[in-house]
């Protein structure tokens, strides 16, 4: 059993190699590294993680939580189209402000991981599921209100938006250009406004 300070420093090893995985990716971060970012001994990281798998799979949850946890505040309370928009240019925003470098943290970790450690595929498959579950969750939640028809699939729209906003992240961090991730979010979001019970846009 861990202790409320072994925890402490758990965490605190978590969150710096969330960090400088994210900038310098899996491979690029190496053990004096995560050392001197979290202020702990080699000994002390391999004392919670077995390996470097094994902490690549806490950084993956690490940052799953964080997403899930900015996007389901927002997302819970959509009333309508326009909110849905609102969302939209908040995740623009947001990459602007990192002048769209770094991407989606989750959307990294998937390119440089999923075709080489399938315990680390998975975890970014279920943090993935986690946050069209979110975004599911809002539109249900418009549904439920009567901003969207009875018929409108939540969960096609959200697998939809998601897969939106994935690829205009990395076309913006590409171009470092918000337009293709704008363009992605609207469009996207243009066809969910079909589904709408009364015009609001």
């Amino acid at each position: 059993m861990i202790t409320r300070k072994g925890q402490a420093t758990r965490e605190r090893i978590v969150a710096a190699a969330a960090g400088l995985m994210y900038q310098q990716g899996v491979t690029g971060t190496s053990t004096p590294d995560l050392q001197a970012a979290a202020g702990v001994s080699a000994s002390q990281i391999y004392h919670y993680f077995d390996d470097k798998d094994s902490l690549t799979c806490a950084v993956i949850g690490h940052w799953s939580d964080f997403i899930v946890g900015f996007h389901q505040p927002l997302l819970a309370r959509l009333d309508d189209i326009d909110a849905l928009r609102s969302w939209a240019e908040v995740i623009v925003e947001v990459a602007r402000a990192n002048d769209f470098r770094g991407g989606c943290p989750l959307g990294s970790l998937a390119s440089e991981v999923a075709d080489r450690d399938e315990a680390a595929r998975v975890d970014v498959a279920s943090g993935y599921r986690l946050w069209q579950g979110v975004i599911r969750d809002g539109l249900f939640a418009m549904r439920a209100r009567g901003a969207l028809v009875d018929g409108a699939d939540v969960d096609h729209l959200a697998m939809t938006l998601l897969a939106a906003m994935q690829g205009g992240l990395l076309l913006s961090k590409a171009l470092r250009d918000a337009e293709p991730l704008r363009v992605a979010l609207h469009t996207t979001i243009d066809h969910i406004a079909s589904f709408a019970t009364t015009e609001t846009d």
